[in-house]
């Protein structure tokens, strides 16, 4: 296996990963909404999880391991990421914030503070905001 392989490899995995723990994150309250899985698979496509990985994790999600990120700056870009795809869904008012709210949590942000977290994340979405700023005004939103 050369070392482009092994990097493809070990990327494909972290992904199918990353989204089976945002399918555990949905499956949190024992079902998935339409909206939920309409948003799991623009998801798998942004992932690039094939069809047939999809459908194995859909029906094993845990079995994947759970590896929410450790750094406060990987969880931001995440939290980016995930924020303008919920953003880009149009899905509507309280589904909205619900469904970001659960990634939030998932993404190991504090139940405490996530109702706020993902107002201001779903904000910043709508503003169109880089990465950068992003991240800048989540860590100064106390501020």
């Amino acid at each position: 296996m050369s070392f482009s392989e092994l990097f493809e490899s070990g990327f494909k995995k972290r992904n199918e990963d990353h989204f089976a723990s945002i399918v555990r994150v949905a499956m949190s309250d024992g079902v998935i909404t339409g909206e939920e899985h309409a948003f799991l698979d623009r998801l798998a496509t942004r992932l690039d999880i094939t069809e047939s990985d999809y459908t194995t994790i859909l029906k094993d999600y845990k079995s994947h391991p759970i590896n929410p990120p450790t750094s406060y700056n990987v969880r931001l870009e995440r939290l980016f990421d995930l924020a303008r795809m919920v953003w880009a869904d149009d899905i509507e008012g309280p589904k909205q914030h619900r469904l970001l709210e659960k990634l939030a949590v998932g993404l190991g942000f504090n139940p405490k503070n996530v109702k706020y977290i993902a107002d201001k994340a779903l904000a910043l979405a709508h503003e169109n905001v880089d990465v950068d700023e992003f991240t800048e005004e989540m860590k100064n939103m106390n501020q």
